[in-house]
């Protein structure tokens, strides 16, 4: 097989070592952070970008290749291999207070990006077993409610105010974090809501109510590992899942920064277009996180499999890649100065709706 086939391997990179720090711990504890957030930054200063697209023949042999769906759903034993492990280790009770913060950080990466992440992808799916891996995967985050709020609510609302995970010129991070996370489990409990109303089921409290059904599952989650090891360890359960799900906010925040649809004559929003996403052409960040990155392309076509997603001339790039992005997200005035002008240049030659890309 080409190397195009097998690169996606280098994905598994962070959660091996994630799991190999867990054994080591010492310095190593931070084995997940170092791949993610070390690694990868200074490798993509030198590692080549690619704007390559895939011929139509290319394109149509890969949608069909298996090998692409197995190493998602490989994520989902090694995400709870990962976890078990982490919480063996805790509950043993020998790891220093620097090894506890070192282990916990990257498995609450490790929760982020094949967690969520790979749940993303395989809850924009449209057979049903994919849409349970989905679920599996984000329960470990206890952000169950990102099926619902992600699939019916951000991709329809992208780019504009009613989305709280499009973030706003000019807002930090820290901000967004709590807009993003209030608003978007508010707003998945609306359309679960909505969803009963047009099934005719007005009883919202009921087991037909998706979001009900994710709570109790959430909650059966941290009684299980309160039960299997000890109900102390249901904090650490809570902290990875709140790294995880914050690192999924991190890459909210800089997927959309600034960018905002027309408002069309009949009051409506323009249709998504490539230029309503960061996007990123950095291969190892591309790799890392199953292609995210061609963001554009993800919103043009939410059901396009990660390997076949696109490149667009039309859309704006990121001066860096998503992980190098992240960091300099935490630090608001740094980011503020690197994007602010960015945007104002994207804003300022906003296309006319005739331009409209439609794919």
């Amino acid at each position: 097989m080409k190397w195009s086939n097998w690169k996606y391997l280098i994905a598994y990179l962070a959660p091996l070592a994630t799991l190999w720090g867990l054994f080591e711990q010492g310095h190593w504890s931070f084995a997940g952070i170092y791949v993610g957030f070390v690694m990868i930054p200074l490798l993509e200063i030198v590692s080549p970008q690619s704007a390559y697209n895939l011929t139509p023949a290319e394109e149509e042999q890969k949608g069909k290749m298996g090998v692409f769906d197995l190493l998602l759903y490989l994520n989902i034993p090694l995400l709870y291999a990962i976890l078990h492990v982490y919480f063996q280790q805790v509950f043993a009770g020998t790891a220093q207070t620097y090894e506890l913060v070192g282990m916990t950080c990257s498995v609450g990466l490790i929760v982020g990006t094949i967690g969520i992440n790979v749940a993303h992808e395989l809850g924009h799916r449209s057979k049903p077993v994919e849409q349970r891996m989905a679920k599996i995967l984000l329960l470990s985050a206890l952000y169950m409610h990102f099926f619902i709020e992600h699939n019916r609510g951000h991709h329809k609302h992208v780019s504009t105010d009613a989305d709280p995970a499009s973030a706003r010129y000019g807002e930090s991070l820290y901000a967004f974090w709590v807009r993003s996370v209030c608003g978007s489990w508010r707003n998945a409990w609306k359309l679960a809501a909505e969803r009963l109303n047009k099934e005719g089921k007005s009883n919202w409290f009921s087991w037909q109510n998706e979001m009900l059904r994710f709570q109790v599952f959430q909650v059966g989650y941290l009684l299980s590992i309160g039960l299997i090891y000890a109900w102390w360890m249901v904090g650490y359960a809570v902290a990875v899942a709140v790294f995880g799900f914050l690192l999924l906010e991190c890459v909210n925040y800089i997927e959309h920064y600034g960018l905002r649809r027309t408002v069309l004559p009949n009051g409506r929003p323009e249709p998504v277009q490539p230029w309503h996403s960061w996007n990123s052409d950095h291969e190892l960040g591309r790799i890392f996180l199953y292609e995210l990155t061609r963001h554009s392309d993800h919103h043009f076509k939410a059901s396009r499999k990660y390997q076949v997603l696109r490149h667009f001339d039309q859309s704006p790039q990121l001066p860096f890649g998503y992980p190098t992005s992240i960091i300099i997200a935490l630090f608001p005035p740094l980011w503020f100065l690197l994007m602010n002008p960015r945007v104002n240049k994207e804003q300022a030659r906003q296309r006319p709706p005739e331009s409209a890309i439609n794919l």
